[in-house]
């Protein structure tokens, strides 16, 4: 029994468990704070709640009763609920036939009104037909009036245009014939009628015989032979200019042609070829023609033609067009008497007639036929151009002629740039040339220059001195480009940019590198590299306090001309046509200046390292297994300081303006020098524990001269740049790990293998072999040492940096021996 009323409880559970959609939505509906409404109700939770403790069972009697009242309240309410849906079914099947027969009552009443509109409908056009009928016939009536009306116009005009046309009546023409036009242009689509069809084929004849008759008019008034007639213009031919408007543009277009050909016939006698004022240096005549012909037009006859017709910039196009064929064919006839000097003066004054046209005319009548003009340069955005007026100031040294360089267009936008100058431009070879031989001389001038007077005085205060003759070729290289992009934009600034490459090549061998001091010793001929392999104790040739202010000058130079280079590049391709653009690149003479500023580096680096050597070679000559106490530092590293004070101020100052050089040369000093002090520290053997100490101690004051290095000398003192710091201190800590592992006892093996790992993480053989000869060990104390050694080593780490982080870790390791921390403390009292 118990069982089946478990099942029984279960099933009933399983029935009241309600999905969450549905219990979400009961509880929105009758929201129930009452724990027996909640889904989750717990009934031991809830008794628990009721009975907390067993003082409150005294109570039980009072809950159960008030849970059977509840009970039986809902016994009635769910009783009350059942009973009311007994007849639900039976109201429902009545409100549904209600419905429908309100809704056939509703469809009645809907065709009702539908019938009554129709006829409403039927109503309405009965009555407004009469009325539609009315409209159409009054608006046809209306266009019949308006089409008489204009077919009474164009008949009367039509013979009156015709009437006028016999009697050249040209002012009233004008008029009558623009509105006979328009009238006929509402009969477009009549012309399938015969009399519409012949009236306009009369307009058209009219049309034809008026254009001859015009034509005829101006043939009469300017005949192609012969001269003008004399006087003024007459008023038929203003008026008739006025009817050519209206006419067909091709009559227009006549008149205009006629016109300019007999106005610009003398020009073409007078500068014939053949003649003496047709060559360039008499240029001046041509603009000076067409200048009085143009003041002669506006006096006589600029009130013939329409103001629209632009007959004066007209005249002044066609004359330029002219004037570009005969120049260019007479000078491709005498090319060879073309000099640069006549050229650039036929050019300034042409372009200067171009600039005057640009001032007086808008451009308007240029067709596409004529030479496009380049797109005209930006505003100076770059250091490399300056003010025109210095250009000017600077070609009186540069020209020896007394002729006037191109002037900028004054308005950047000049519609008629080219016009006429566009005939020079297969001609500018001849300036180009000239060009090339200017700045042949100019570099000659500057090597002869360089040999008579000697290298320029530095200036420690600006930071080292440019050679003079670097400013003077850039400025003229900025006067050629500026007169060359005046010019042509076109292929003769590629040619001159060529031109430059050369000579920048050129002024960095011939000026710049060819004036690098070369070091020499008694015998002659030896260069710093051969000085560098002589024999050991030999004396070694310095440079001159001189010597090492010009390479820091040529340095400086190469600086300036690098820089310049760049921008010279930047502003050749904004003055070049945007197609030749990527034809202009600099990069290979850009290229040359860092060679030679990376050879003038290397020589002062070799020089003050070739200083070193023989203090370096004394160091390994010392005996210090027979050193017995501790001093003062060693002469070689006083010999050493010594060569680095004298050099490095001298070259700090010097290159005060281009730090980043010096930088390079501190960086590249330390990167020769102290692997070469390594080289001679593995030669000191065999060493003392004092030797070692000694050497340590010499070690730590060469590392710190070096660290101060960049300032050394200086009463501003700067702090290092990290780059070289750190070179500096990752190749003297080697040096001095060498030393401490020198100094540590080789007993017991082991140790001093492990040791010398832990120091140096040197991997190699031949390095663990030197520190054995430095110890003065025996052979056969080094073969088990060195057997030892390759069982000691370590796997290689995969990182492949790990090696060289140990052995910079820290410069004085846990496991050092008193003898060392003694030296250390030396070391601190002596700074």
């Amino acid at each position: 029994m118990e069982e089946d009323e478990l099942d029984l409880a279960d099933e009933l559970e399983a029935a009241l468990q309600l999905a969450p959609e549905v219990q979400l939505a009961i509880e929105q509906v009758f929201p129930s704070q009452d724990p027996l409404d909640r889904a989750d109700f717990n009934a031991v939770e809830y008794i628990n709640t009721l009975f907390p403790t067993e003082q409150s069972l005294a109570n039980i009697d009072d809950v159960v009763n008030k849970i059977k009242l509840k009970i039986r309240r809902l016994d009635d309410n769910i009783r009350t609920v059942v009973r009311g849906q007994t007849n639900v079914g039976q109201d429902g099947r009545e409100a549904l036939e209600e419905a429908q027969k309100a809704i056939q009552q509703l469809f009645g009443k809907i065709k009702d009104i539908k019938d009554k509109a129709e006829k409403s409908e039927q109503m309405v056009k009965e009555i407004t037909r009469d009325i539609k009928q009315l409209d159409h016939a009054k608006r046809h009536l209306t266009t019949s009036i308006t089409t008489l009306n204009h077919l009474h116009m164009l008949a009367g005009g039509v013979d009156s245009l015709e009437a006028m046309t016999r009697r050249r009546q040209y002012g009233e023409v004008a008029n009558l014939l623009q509105g006979v036009v328009n009238v006929l242009e509402h009969f477009n689509k009549y012309m399938g009628i015969p009399q519409i069809r012949q009236l306009s084929e009369r307009v058209k004849a009219a049309q034809n015989e008026l254009g001859q008759q015009i034509l005829a008019d101006f043939e009469e008034a300017f005949p192609s032979q012969g001269t003008k007639r004399a006087g003024g213009p007459s008023n038929v031919l203003r008026d008739a200019c006025l009817v050519a408007n209206v006419l067909d543009p091709r009559i227009k277009q006549e008149i205009i042609k006629k016109f300019i050909k007999q106005h610009l016939s003398e020009y073409l006698v007078l500068f014939q070829e053949n003649q003496d004022v047709a060559w360039l240096d008499k240029i001046d005549r041509r603009y000076a023609w067409i200048k009085r012909q143009l003041v002669d037009y506006e006096e006589k006859y600029v009130r013939m033609f329409p103001a629209e017709w632009c007959m004066t910039e007209r005249i002044a196009v066609d004359f330029c067009h002219i004037t570009r064929t005969e120049l260019a064919k007479i000078m491709r006839t005498r090319a060879k008497e073309i000099e640069v000097k006549l050229l650039l003066f036929a050019i300034q004054r042409t372009t200067n007639f171009e600039g005057l046209l640009a001032k007086r005319f808008s451009g308007c009548t240029l067709s596409d036929t004529v030479p496009k003009k380049a797109e005209p340069p930006p505003p100076n955005t770059n250091p490399f151009l300056e003010d025109e007026a210095i250009l000017e100031s600077d070609e009186a040294t540069l020209e020896k002629a007394d002729i006037d360089r191109p002037k900028k267009p004054k308005v950047p936008d000049n519609p008629f740039h080219g016009i006429v100058s566009k005939c020079f431009e297969p001609h500018l070879y001849v300036y180009i040339e000239s060009q090339d031989k200017n700045l042949s001389e100019l570099i000659d001038r500057f090597v002869g220059d360089f040999k008579a007077q000697g290298p320029p005085k530095p200036n420690v205060d600006e930071g080292g001195a440019v050679l003079p003759s670097c400013a003077d070729l850039f400025v003229y290289y900025k006067k050629c480009m500026v007169q060359c992009s005046q010019l042509s934009t076109g292929e003769p600034m590629i040619a001159l940019t060529t031109i430059f490459q050369k000579y920048l090549r050129e002024y960095a061998w011939k000026i710049l590198s060819g004036n690098l001091p070369k070091t020499t010793s008694s015998s002659g001929g030896l260069t710093i590299s051969s000085l560098l392999k002589e024999k050991e104790g030999s004396e070694v040739a310095k440079f001159t306090l001189e010597e090492l202010c010009l390479i820091c000058s040529i340095l400086s130079t190469a600086e300036y001309c690098l820089a310049t280079t760049q921008q010279l590049e930047e502003k050749l391709k904004e003055k070049v046509d945007a197609s030749l653009v990527e034809r202009i690149n600099l990069m290979g003479e850009m290229d040359t200046f860092s060679i030679v500023i990376s050879n003038s580096i290397q020589l002062l680096v070799q020089d003050l390292d070739a200083a070193c050597d023989p203090a370096l070679t004394a160091m390994s000559k010392m005996q210090w297994q027979n050193v017995e106490h501790v001093g003062d530092q060693s002469p070689y590293v006083t010999s050493v300081i010594l060569h680095i004070k004298q050099n490095v101020p001298i070259i700090r100052d010097n290159l005060a303006s281009t730090r980043k050089y010096f930088t390079q040369f501190c960086i590249k000093f330390a990167n020769s020098f102290i692997p070469k002090f390594i080289n001679h520290l593995f030669k000191c053997k065999p060493i003392s524990m004092v030797g070692a100490e000694q050497l340590l101690l010499d070690t730590h004051s060469l590392k710190m001269v070096l660290l101060d290095l960049p300032s050394i000398g200086s009463q501003v003192v700067r702090k290092a740049p990290a780059s070289y710091t750190k070179i500096v201190v990752k190749g003297m800590t080697r040096a001095e790990m060498i030393l401490k592992v020198v100094m540590a006892p080789h007993e017991p093996p082991v140790v001093f293998v492990d040791n010398y790992i832990k120091l140096l993480a040197d991997c190699s053989t031949d390095t663990f072999q030197k520190i054995l000869d430095m110890k003065g060990l025996k052979r056969s104390e080094q073969s088990s040492m060195l057997d030892l050694f390759r069982q000691r080593l370590p796997a290689p780490p995969s990182g492949g940096d790990n090696a060289a982080s140990i052995s910079l870790a820290a410069p004085t390791p846990e496991q050092e021996s008193s003898r060392i921390r003694k030296l250390e403390k030396l070391i601190k009292k002596r700074l």
